[in-house]
């Protein structure tokens, strides 16, 4: 009588697998939970990637490029791992699931990191200052780098499902057949980006400071309580949440109706008496205007989708007599396929920006470790340098929800204000002029180096940190407008079946965009060391790396991938759907 009255949410269940409940479950109480959660998530996640490839310089003894390309490594696989983590939430498991798994996973990584730090025993012994340090530049091995690289790819496995199924949980609280829920689903996907940024300031400024004057065994240990903390807030929202059914593999479904498509157009081709049949039923008719996404189950509201144009070809996988019974397929099917596909090229324009981010983590804190890091008698963590990127998130993504999307609405007319490719694409501008940004800056750097006769010396430049820490901004900036934009993008445009898996991409493009400057900066070396026989990116000493050079590089492409995405952004069209009652 109760569920009567309060109407069910159809797909959706409760923590316990009972029907979901309007009135009771979802809404914007249940994605405060997902809010406060990704505080401590990334909390604990940036904590160590932030510091990290110091600490692999410093304690495992790995050379800057070494240090540089592990780290790149490592956070390209966490995120890379999102994939798998939305796919899990969407073919065989609830989102829920998925997080509580994937948070035990990653909490077990730092424990193991944890107790490497905390014994001398488990880390390589510290150099002696009279020896030549040549040793010192050495990789750890044996036993104590299976122990380092085991921990932080369990960091990686329980980051990526997190990733990949913490936003999607968040953003399925809200009714999307009203405008309403919509902007709030709109609204909470900023505040997301807000609360990364709130864990992201804990990490760069306390935690960071903490691993640099009390011990990593100490930063570690905070990252492990935060991430354990995390868990039992995150279930204290449980009867709040509703939790959409798992409908299946989507990969299965892209599959099916790509191999249907090939083979029935070879059969189409020695048959054209089937080929009149198909066109009865292929998703181009006319008579077909629309496509209804129908259920087994009976729905208070069913979503309506108008065909997508264009992808001709995957049509021919809806036939009266397909090539096989297993090649089967239904019009919604091929129209689910045709927007995946559709949005790929977006996801692929937006690794380029994610490879500039790369560098934040890398050569940038690299760079500042060699400067003046003295804000008058405190002296600054290089590592803490992101605050002021993430500083000015906290601050314009509030902004941006309450004072500039309203005014936006009302003059362009629509739900939407800015639509999700503009803010992708202000985020690939403001990449561009970062670049732009980091290369003058590393020819001011080196010029003072140069200048004062530190070049082959490891000592402090006498130049403020504060100049590394424009480029941070100009990233910053971008990572906000893209990563909310694409975040919201994958997730609206993708259909219902696939929505982890396509917001999973937001990860996946910063997994490429990591992968690819490892790519970069080994291609690079391969390159000038053999024309030169000086590699830009190569030695212990960054201060002998033409690091400006680079970045100069990294502007150009940059500046050619904006072009790109130009071209694919001005030919999308979005999904248009509607709610029949």
């Amino acid at each position: 009588m109760e569920g009567h009255q309060l109407g069910r949410w159809e797909g959706y269940v409760d923590w316990r697998n009972r029907p979901a409940l309007r009135g009771r479950h979802g809404g914007v109480f249940a994605s405060s939970f997902v809010l406060v959660v990704e505080i401590l998530e990334n909390l604990a996640y940036l904590a160590n990637t932030s510091n990290l490839v110091l600490y692999l310089s410093k304690f495992m003894h790995f050379s800057p490029s070494k240090s540089a390309n592990t780290v790149t490594n490592f956070m390209g696989t966490s995120f890379l791992l999102a994939l798998l983590g939305g796919f899990l939430s969407d073919a065989f498991f609830t989102t829920f699931s998925i997080y509580l798994i994937s948070a035990v996973i990653e909490l077990m990584g730092l424990v193991i990191l944890t107790l490497q730090a905390h014994l001398p025993s488990l880390r390589p012994a510290t150099c002696n200052p009279a020896d030549d340090n040549v040793h010192c530049r050495e990789d750890v091995g044996g036993g104590k780098a299976a122990l380092l690289f085991g921990g932080l790819y369990l960091v990686a496995l329980g980051v990526g499902g997190i990733k990949g199924s913490l936003p999607a949980h968040g953003a399925e609280q809200f009714d999307e057949t009203t405008p309403q829920g919509r902007k709030q689903r709109s609204t909470f996907f900023n505040y997301f980006v807000f609360c990364l940024s709130c864990g992201a300031l804990i990490a760069v400024t306390l935690v960071v400071w903490v691993e640099d004057n009390k011990g990593w065994k100490w930063g570690l240990g905070i990252s492990t309580m935060t991430i354990f903390l995390s868990i039992p807030i995150f279930l204290a929202g449980s009867t709040t949440y509703r939790n959409k059914i798992p409908t299946g593999s989507p990969l299965t479904t892209i599959s099916k109706v790509v191999v249907a498509a090939i083979c029935n157009n070879t059969c189409l081709s020695k048959s054209p008496s089937n080929a009149v049949a198909s066109m009865a039923t292929s998703p181009s008719n006319p008579a077909q205007s629309s496509l209804k996404v129908e259920d087994d189950k009976s729905k208070e509201k069913a979503e309506v989708q108008t065909p997508t144009q264009g992808l001709i070809f995957l049509n021919r996988a809806v036939m009266n007599k397909p090539a096989h019974p297993a090649l089967e397929c239904t019009t919604v099917e091929v129209e689910e396929v045709k927007i995946v596909l559709k949005i790929l090229p977006i996801f692929a324009c937006t690794i380029m920006l994610n490879c500039c981010l790369a560098q934040l983590s890398t050569f940038s804190v690299q760079q500042a470790a060699t400067m003046n890091t003295k804000l008058n008698s405190l002296k600054i963590p290089p590592a803490s340098l992101p605050v002021f990127p993430v500083l000015f998130i906290m601050i314009l993504a509030p902004v941006y929800n309450h004072l500039i999307i309203p005014f936006a609405r009302k003059v362009t007319k629509t739900e939407m204000g800015i639509s999700h490719l503009q803010r992708i694409g202000i985020g690939l501008v403001l990449s561009i002029v970062a670049m732009a940004v980091a290369a003058m800056v590393e020819i001011k750097r080196k010029r003072v180096a140069s200048e004062t006769g530190l070049l082959n010396s490891n000592k402090p430049l006498p130049i403020t940190f504060f100049w590394v820490a424009l480029q941070y901004l100009f990233l910053g900036s971008a990572d906000l407008f893209t990563l909310a934009g694409l975040l919201e993008f994958f997730f609206t445009e993708a259909p219902s079946s696939m929505r982890s898996l396509a917001t999973a991409l937001s990860w996946a493009s910063l997994a490429m965009g990591y992968y690819l400057s490892s790519v970069l900066v080994s291609i690079v070396n391969r390159i000038t060391g053999a024309y030169r026989h000086e590699p830009w990116l190569s030695g212990s000493n960054i201060n002998h790396y033409h690091l400006e050079r680079f970045y100069w590089l990294m502007c150009i492409l940059s500046g050619l991938n904006f072009f790109h995405y130009l071209f694919w952004a001005n030919r999308y069209k979005y999904r248009t759907t509607r709610f029949n009652h």
